[in-house]
C-alpha cells in the first residue's frame, strides 16, 4: 500500500529502532497502550508481544482496515489484545479509553510531522489520565520540547509540555530509517506526565495563557510583550523587578520556576496580560 503524503506517511523501518522504541516504553505487561499512527503496524506488532492491550489509533481508513484484518487473526485464549481505531487522535477521547482500562494510559507514536504540536497538545490536556510516552517527531521538535532556558530552541512549546512533565531526548534517525525517506532525521523522546501547576501554585489555563502572551514576540523582551498584552509599563516593571528578573530579559532566557514567580507578581497586583495577543506555539 503506498504512503500517502497528504498523511504524512513515513514508516520506520528500521527494526532495532522499533525495538528500542517499545524498550524505552518500559515494564508494559498488562498495561493499556495507545499507539498513534500505527501505519503498516510495524511498532503495533512489537508492542502487542510486549503489552495488555493495544489502541491503534489510524486515521488512514485503508490502512486501518488492513490491519484491523492482520490483527483480527492473532488470537490468544483471551482474543486479539490490538483494537485498531479508525479515528484521528486530536478527537480520541482518552479520558473515557482510561476509564475502560482502569488506568492511567502509556502513548507510543510515530507521530505526522505536518500535525505534531497540535498532538502535542492534544496530549499535554490529557496529561491526567496519561503515564508516559514515547513518541517520534521531527528533530527540530524534538530539540524545541526538550530545549532548556537560555538555548535558541526553548519556547512556547518547551514550557507547555515541561509544564506537564519531565521529558528527555533518547536518539536520533537518519531519513533512511523510513520508507520512503522523509526531508529531515527523527528524535524519539520520552515524556513522563507529571503535571507541576498544583505543585507551583498556578492554574492550568491562565499560565498556558500567560505563557503564550509573553513568547508571542520571540525576539522582544519579557518587559516588551508584556506592554504588547495590555500591561502597563511601570507594572510590568515593578513585577520583573519582585520576581527577580532583569528588565531586558527574554522570556527564552527564563526557567519555568522563574516565569511562574512572574505570573503571580502580576496576578498579585493585578496586571495580568489582556487576552488579545494571538497564540503562538514556539
Amino acid at each position: 500500500m503506498p504512503p500517502k503524503s497528504r498523511l504524512g506517511q513515513n514508516f520506520l523501518r528500521d527494526h532495532q529502532a522499533i525495538r528500542r522504541i517499545v524498550a524505552a516504553l518500559g515494564d508494559c505487561a498488562g498495561r493499556t497502550i495507545v499507539e498513534i499512527g500505527p501505519g503498516m503496524g510495524a511498532i503495533t506488532r512489537e508492542l502487542a508481544a510486549k503489552a495488555g492491550k493495544v489502541l491503534a489509533l489510524e486515521v488512514d481508513r485503508e490502512l486501518a482496515s488492513a490491519l484491523a484484518a492482520e490483527f483480527a487473526g492473532e488470537h490468544t485464549a483471551a482474543g486479539s489484545n490490538v483494537q485498531i481505531e479508525t479515528v484521528d487522535v486530536l478527537s480520541f477521547d482518552f479520558a473515557a479509553a482510561s476509564i475502560a482500562a482502569g488506568e492511567r494510559l502509556i502513548v507510543a507514536g510515530n507521530l505526522p510531522y505536518y500535525i505534531t504540536s497540535p498532538i502535542l497538545l492534544k496530549l499535554a490536556e490529557n496529561a491526567a489520565v496519561l503515564d508516559r510516552a514515547v513518541l517520534m517527531v521531527q528533530r527540530e521538535v524534538a530539540d524545541r520540547v526538550t530545549a532548556a532556558p537560555g538555548s535558541r530552541d526553548y519556547g512556547l512549546l518547551s514550557v507547555t509540555v515541561q509544564m506537564h512533565g519531565p521529558v528527555e531526548p533518547l536518539f536520533t534517525l537518519p531519513p533512511s530509517a523510513f520508507s520512503p525517506p522523509p526531508e529531515v532525521h527523527s528524535t524519539v523522546f520520552r515524556w513522563r506526565f507529571a503535571p507541576r501547576f498544583d505543585q507551583l501554585g498556578v492554574n492550568r489555563e491562565e499560565f498556558l495563557r500567560f505563557a503564550r502572551r509573553i513568547f508571542a514576540l520571540k525576539r522582544k523582551t519579557l518587559a516588551n510583550n508584556l506592554r504588547a498584552a495590555g500591561v502597563e509599563s511601570s507594572a510590568a516593571t515593578a513585577a520583573l523587578t519582585e520576581a527577580g528578573i532583569d528588565l531586558k530579559a527574554r522570556a527564552e532566557s527564563q526557567s519555568v520556576e522563574a516565569l511562574v514567580r512572574l505570573w503571580k507578581c502580576l496576578k498579585k497586583a493585578g496586571a495580568t496580560p489582556s487576552d488579545q495577543v494571538a497564540p503562538t506555539t514556539h
